[in-house]
């Protein structure tokens, strides 16, 4: 069953408002919730004079409250919004997203080298985001902490290239922020020289189809099935929905699925499935492109079902997946959201429901022979959104 199903509603975190381009590139990233608790100014007082015995010293700055202060605690953060005794009658296609698996050997898990310095062609270095899922604050504090962007949340990162790999809503409490944030961050960057993209996620397919087609019933295959019931199961807000503006839909439709950059084959699901949409990378981006532009509930489902398969590079036959994409599409390693990292490591508990040793996630998972590597920290299940940058070639 999809991780977190049964908690209740979230309360949505504040963040950026009024997102609009060109003008939303100037509003600095800040809480507003930590504004609204923040007490009034006191009206100017004229300063008294000092006296021998107690002179007078104007007040230091006072600390403006953090976001670990204003939010809730880690162990509060929400999961899907539908408890499993309220799912829709004879619905299956996506409740047994991420199963139970075995535990793999922890020593399999590979630190990635990162070298400092630029690209090929004189590009700057290049960044990869793993997915988001909402957690507004967490991303901020990650791209801070990569020096990307600056205290107010502005670009600050020069011509340096930045690709989230997918999954920005559902499950977290501000996934409409997020996309405002990377939309505003993506014109901050090329107007410093430098950009920052995204690819499309399954969950990005999901808001699309819950959005246009609500409880449309679609083929699924395995029963009854409609986008607002898995969107609903699989984490989605209310909060987003009613935030969800044009802008947003238009702006998710036109993301691609794939992509090449230094030698790295970017996409967001471990799945060989992107083979199905074409033969290049051109073909696969042209191809999702007008499956949503054709707007066929349907075909729709189709396209989010299969890039919502996950673990195929992951057991004895990963490597050779990993390389048949690689053939096609290009590139010497695939980097990759959507699995998160405990999972592939099986460090999800057993059938008992009795819980295993965790291995802490402080970087990415270098697995299938050092082909693939997965970007999926686990956010949404207390793990670590990962900001990395990837190795330049040489």
């Amino acid at each position: 069953m999809t991780q977190g199903a049964g908690q209740g509603p979230v309360v949505r975190t504040a963040t950026l408002r009024d997102f609009r381009v060109p003008p939303y590139a100037q509003v600095p990233v800040q809480s507003q919730l930590a504004e609204e608790q923040k007490e009034p100014p006191a009206p100017p007082q004229p300063p008294q004079a000092a006296t021998p015995s107690q002179p007078h010293e104007p007040p230091g700055p006072q600390p403006e409250p953090t976001a670990q202060e204003v939010l809730p605690p880690r162990s509060t953060h929400p999961g899907n919004a539908v408890p499993e005794d309220e799912l829709p009658e004879g619905y299956t296609p996506t409740e047994r997203d991420l199963p139970v698996i075995k535990r793999a050997d922890p020593g399999d898990t590979v630190k990635m080298q990162t070298i400092p310095g630029e690209g090929s062609d004189g590009l700057g270095p290049l960044y990869v985001v793993g997915d988001v899922h909402g957690y507004f604050d967490e991303l901020v504090e990650a791209l801070a902490a990569q020096g990307l962007i600056d205290a107010d949340g502005g670009w600050a990162a020069g011509n340096a290239r930045l690709w989230f790999l997918g999954d920005f809503t559902d499950r977290g409490p501000d996934g409409i922020g997020v996309i405002d944030l990377v939309m505003r961050l993506s014109a901050e960057a090329a107007a410093a020289g430098g950009y920052c993209k995204a690819l499309m996620g399954n969950h990005e397919l999901l808001l699309l189809g819950a959005k246009r087609f609500g409880d449309t019933p679609v083929n699924s295959g395995a029963g009854t099935a409609t986008f607002q019931a898995a969107w609903l199961l699989n984490g989605g807000q209310k909060s987003d929905m009613d935030r969800l503006q044009d802008v947003h839909v238009q702006w998710m439709a036109r993301l691609d699925a794939v992509v090449e950059e230094d030698r790295h084959l970017l996409m967001h699901s471990d799945t060989t499935a992107y083979l199905d949409f074409g033969s290049t990378i051109e073909d696969v981006n042209e191809t999702v492109h007008e499956i949503l532009t054709r707007n066929d509930a349907d075909e729709c489902w189709d396209l989010f079902r299969k890039l919502t398969k996950r673990f195929a590079f992951r057991d004895e036959g990963g490597p050779q997946a990993v390389r048949d994409l690689l053939a096609t599409y290009g590139g010497q390693r695939i980097v990759h959201g959507h699995s998160p990292i405990p999972y592939l490591l099986g460090e999800v508990g057993n059938e008992d429901g009795e819980e295993v040793e965790r291995t802490v996630i402080d970087g990415p998972h270098v697995y299938a022979d050092g082909l693939a590597i997965a970007m999926d920290g686990g956010v949404t299940m207390a793990g670590k959104l990962l900001v990395v940058q990837l190795p330049v070639p040489n």
